[in-house]
């Protein structure tokens, strides 16, 4: 979208960007994509977030991709690059684990290692500029694309509210209906342990569950309010960067600017970053020496770095290093929080 945040005012261009690709039922009764948030609100609760189901999909297949093809492959040779870098990732999540759950569930291993990657992905995706992609979705006709998955609160409190399922069903499993209704009536005073009168017993277990409910419900609205707040001000900054960095674009004066004009356009920005993955990704395979990958970033940061100081670039990359401790953090802590409520749902209290 940098063609289109030429013409539109610094308010239009945070909006656009912060509206989601919308598909639902007009008030008409025609079924449609939304022309704007006035549309996607009329459209009511039953409204798809079009580009956030595509990304959340393709990451997730992105990532049973990557690491099936390592465990058909893996070896007990010497294993690549990449083979080394999915085994760290796995035991690092099999040590938190085995650190943080206290019994034994085939599933809980796995489970965690599908959240911490997915939603790394889904949060990495926050620091491909913001204008990158839009303006390849513009190019094929899509009027709204909004790339990070964990921006969108539908889509982390649909994960949250699954792990409050799950919650729901390993306390029942483990202690039974009886033993799951008598956890939330029972603590955190127990009536019993007290000696309290029976009289007063129904007033005790009435506050306990208020109490236990409460606490409950409270699990999923954290784990999904602290994973969207976070990602959500990040891509905000990052769209503010970006706007400061448009307005800039006008005052290139050499380099590239004497090349394209005014403006580089956003091609431009794409193929830089083509070129980037590219070279990060042949020396992961081991095609591609040390040497001749930091000459090759080093002239793409000369280049880059050189037209973006100007424009605010390099505040954009700062913030980007900066960003990325914290979507590593926020997968983390979704994944261990997760991990803690489960063990403390199958839990005798």
């Amino acid at each position: 979208m940098a063609g289109s945040s030429e013409t539109l005012t610094p308010g239009d261009y945070i909006t656009h960007h912060l509206q989601n690709l919308t598909f639902g039922r007009h008030p008409d009764g025609t079924w449609g994509f939304a022309h704007g948030a006035e549309e996607a609100a009329a459209m009511g609760f039953w409204a798809v977030h079009v580009d956030t189901m595509f990304w959340a999909i393709f990451l997730g297949l992105v990532f049973f991709f990557l690491f099936g093809k390592v465990a058909k492959s893996a070896n007990s040779g010497v294993p690549t690059r990449f083979q080394c870098a999915i085994e760290a990732i796995v035991e690092f999540v099999d040590t938190n684990v085995r650190e943080s759950f206290h019994g034994t569930n085939r599933y809980i291993a796995p489970l965690a290692l599908t959240l911490f990657v997915w939603i790394f992905f889904m949060n990495f995706m926050d620091l491909i500029p913001v204008d990158w992609l839009p303006w390849v979705a513009s190019t094929m006709g899509v009027e709204y694309q909004k790339v990070v998955p964990t921006t969108d609160i539908n889509a982390t409190m649909g994960m949250s509210i699954t792990v409050f399922v799950l919650i729901i069903v390993f306390s029942i499993r483990f202690k039974g209906v009886s033993g799951f209704l008598a956890e939330l009536v029972m603590n955190p005073l127990n009536p019993k342990v007290l000696g309290a009168p029976k009289i007063v017993w129904p007033f005790i277990m009435t506050f306990n569950f208020f109490l236990e409910i409460v606490s409950l419900l409270a699990k999923p609205v954290s784990l999904g309010l602290r994973l969207f707040g976070n990602l959500y001000a990040g891509e905000l900054i990052f769209i503010l960067i970006a706007l400061v960095f448009t307005a800039g674009s006008a005052g290139f004066a050499a380099g590239l600017s004497s090349i394209f004009g005014e403006h580089i356009p956003a091609w431009f920005w794409v193929v830089a970053t083509v070129t980037v993955c590219l070279t990060l990704w042949l020396n992961i395979r081991g095609r591609l020496s040390m040497k001749y990958t930091w000459l090759i970033l080093f002239a793409e940061l000369l280049l880059i770095g050189g037209l973006a100081f100007l424009g605010g670039q390099w505040l954009h990359f700062g913030w980007a290093v900066f960003h990325l401790l914290v979507i590593t953090l926020q997968a983390f802590i979704f994944m261990m929080l997760t991990i803690v409520y489960l063990s403390m749902a199958q839990e005798h209290h």
